[in-house]
């Protein structure tokens, strides 16, 4: 490294810690290269005592014992781990459900639910363990950064944040480098790992290598989570999700925890290959990107949840709360967790989940989720009104003379006028 690059980056917003006062820092540790060359780093270039905090949010296979004893060897001070599962089921996710979270029409948030709550965390155990400062392996390209610095000063403004993969301005060549120079292991030797990959009980997605070329169709081997659709079951599957006030309760019939239905539910899809959104997005830094993505338990429970809504919710709440969903997701999405606007439209998402209860039945086949049936003691439905061959009760036939006459007057009346010359 230069002199230059040696040199500590300087504040540029009231939240970023200055230099001379970080003391202890509270590094977000998932074991990884980089992350692992940050501990390092740190020390090195502060001076400074690091904690470590890892967050279980449901990432598969992760052994966090090791992870620990990695951090440990790189010089922690203290290492902590969190199993956040619950806590992110029924604060984060519970409300996506309830407001069909979807950002562009494709992205269920996954992350973007995670990054607020791993912040939350950061800020307790920072306070816990004396440290002044929260650091975290995020660059300069990625929504990330705005989710958990937005969280950490909104939260604890005495708190400073260092982002050291967006200052230090080493490449993957130097940050292998350096990992071998300070001894930090480094999976996979020296090559390029194929791809970014985030994943946790409600999603994964992988980002670079050919996934950034438009013209170039997704490869197999991507597909870790998600059984590619062709090579699915030529059974198709029936699954039942019960609903109580917005809440998914039990699948076929049995009744379980939110995690375990979630861990169940993505079970299920992964076989039957539901979930894989091949998605163009735009980023809150500016950016249009490609992602893909494999969402087997979302897309299981989001699409019972709309049905159902939509049998409960009357003409005018299901047209209204299409634009809160929207907005709800764009919050989450740009970082705005704790944003009022936010709360303020969860209790009208909570008044109008009140009356979602029942169950729903989505038929998987070869990577479609399609509802087939639907059940609620709160359905705005009346199978005699809704069929042709009888009439009377709260629906009279006869009236939809006027009511057509009515309906229809302005349109009429403009259409007249705009074309009478």
């Amino acid at each position: 490294m230069s002199d230059s690059e040696h040199a500590l980056p300087q504040p540029t917003a009231s939240y970023e810690a200055d230099p001379e006062q970080v003391g202890r820092v509270l590094l977000l540790y998932s074991g990884g290269l980089d992350t692992s060359v940050m501990l390092k780093w740190i020390q090195e270039r502060y001076g400074a005592e690091v904690v470590t905090l890892t967050v279980n949010l449901g990432q598969p296979g992760e052994d966090y014992g090791v992870i620990e004893e990695k951090a440990r060897r790189l010089g922690a001070l203290e290492c902590r781990t969190v199993d956040a599962r619950e806590d992110f089921a029924r604060d984060f996710l519970t409300p996506a459900i309830k407001a069909n979270a979807l950002y562009g029409d494709g992205y269920p948030l996954f992350t973007a639910l995670g990054r607020p709550l791993i912040a939350k965390l950061a800020v307790e155990h920072a306070r816990a363990s004396g440290c002044d400062t929260i650091a975290h392996g995020c660059t300069g390209k990625g929504n990330d950064q705005v989710r958990i610095e937005a969280t950490i000063a909104t939260l604890a403004p005495e708190l400073g944040v260092i982002a050291p993969v967006r200052s230090w301005q080493m490449g993957r060549e130097e940050e292998v480098a350096y990992a071998r120079e300070h001894g930090i292991p480094v999976k996979g030797g020296t090559e390029v790992a194929p791809y970014s990959i985030d994943t946790n009980l409600w999603g994964r997605s992988s980002e670079g290598r050919w996934i950034e070329d438009l013209d170039h169709a997704p490869e197999e081997d991507v597909f870790q989570l998600v059984t590619p659709p062709e090579r699915a079951p030529d059974q198709a599957q029936v699954v039942s999700i019960e609903f109580e006030r917005g809440v998914p309760v039990a699948l076929d019939g049995e009744r379980m925890g939110l995690v375990e239905l979630l861990e169940a539910a993505a079970q299920i899809g992964q076989r039957h290959g539901v979930g894989i959104v091949d998605h163009i997005e735009d980023r809150i830094v500016g950016l249009k990107v490609r992602d893909i993505y494999e969402v087997p338990a979302a897309t299981l429970i989001l699409t019972a949840h709309k049905e159902l809504e939509r049998l409960v919710g009357t003409i005018h709440q299901n047209r209204f709360k299409l634009a809160l969903d929207e907005q709800w997701a764009y919050l989450v999405y740009a970082g705005l967790w704790w944003e009022p606007l936010r709360g303020d439209i969860d209790a009208y998402m909570n008044a109008v989940n009140e009356q979602v209860s029942g169950t729903i039945g989505v038929k998987l086949y070869k990577g479609s989720a399609r509802v087939v049936t639907r059940s609620s003691p709160n359905a705005v439905y009346d199978a005699s009104l809704a069929t042709f061959s009888e009439s009377g009760g709260l629906f009279s036939q006869s009236a939809s003379p006027g009511f057509i006459e009515l309906f229809s007057l302005q349109s009429k009346m403009a259409w007249r006028l705009r074309n009478s010359q």
